[in-house]
């Protein structure tokens, strides 16, 4: 299973910036339900919960829930979490005041089921939240790139679809009463390019089996146009990593 592999919970970790800022733009209320899908290591979970929100992370894979119950336990926050597909959301119709996902239901396969699980469970009036990577940003680099040298599956949309508005008027339709979308910046900072590479290689999933679906040719070139993209996106002079990615920061209401 791709997103077992590695150890997301160690990419997770450096990005708790876009989430804190997403539970902002969906004014999150105290006591309101919210329902973090594809929460890995739970950093949106975190940040609702430090609204004093209801939670429940739901996630495909176990123990990046078992991560996000360990910080919820230390932080004394409330948080619940559950195994879940996000295109089959065990939940009843409209469970939920608030239904957000950073960076994780765009991932799901199938784009349409994934969208509209988000509103089924999602009541009227109530918003859903995306952080979802854009066409052309950094990290969609990082995608073309990789599948340059390992293929993606026939008949897979791009996940960087999620960040444009086109696509998400088509997933949602008329389900929704108003869509806000807001354009902006993640900043990977790391001790050098080669840093940024091998972290990836060894705890990002799918850049860990890319890497081990090709051979030692195949991974020295896939490392080459790796770092050519990572330095063409630095903007630092000292030798680090300063990189900034576009991401769409969502928020829809439903009709």
């Amino acid at each position: 299973m791709t997103w077992a592999a590695g150890d997301f919970g160690r990419i997770g970790s450096l990005v708790v910036l876009p989430p804190e800022l997403l539970c902002e733009a969906l004014d999150i209320h105290p006591d309101e339900k919210v329902l973090d899908v594809g929460a890995g290591n739970g950093a949106a979970s975190l940040a609702a919960a430090r609204r004093w929100a209801d939670v429940t992370a739901l996630d495909f894979v176990e123990h990046l829930l078992e991560s996000a119950r360990k910080a919820a336990a230390v932080q004394n926050l409330r948080l619940r979490t559950k195994v879940g597909d996000a295109q089959a959301l065990p939940f009843k119709d409209g469970s939920f005041d608030v239904v957000l996902s950073t960076y994780g239901a765009m991932f799901a396969p199938d784009q349409q089921r994934t969208a509209d699980e988000l509103v089924r469970v999602c009541r009227s009036g109530g918003r859903i939240g995306m952080t979802n990577w854009t066409p052309d940003s950094l990290v969609d680099g990082i995608f073309k790139t990789v599948a340059a040298h390992v293929p993606r599956p026939a008949g897979l949309r791009s996940a960087s679809e999620w960040g444009t508005r086109r696509r998400l008027e088509e997933l949602f339709g008329d389900r929704i009463s108003a869509l806000q979308i807001l354009d902006r910046e993640f900043v990977f900072r790391f001790p050098s390019d080669e840093y940024m590479l091998e972290y990836y290689r060894a705890w990002y999933g799918p850049t860990l089996e890319a890497f081990d679906a090709l051979d030692r040719e195949g991974q020295a070139r896939l490392s080459a146009d790796l770092l050519d993209l990572y330095r063409r996106h630095n903007r630092a002079t000292d030798g680090t990593l300063v990189a900034t990615s576009h991401y769409a920061e969502v928020v829809a209401v439903v009709a």
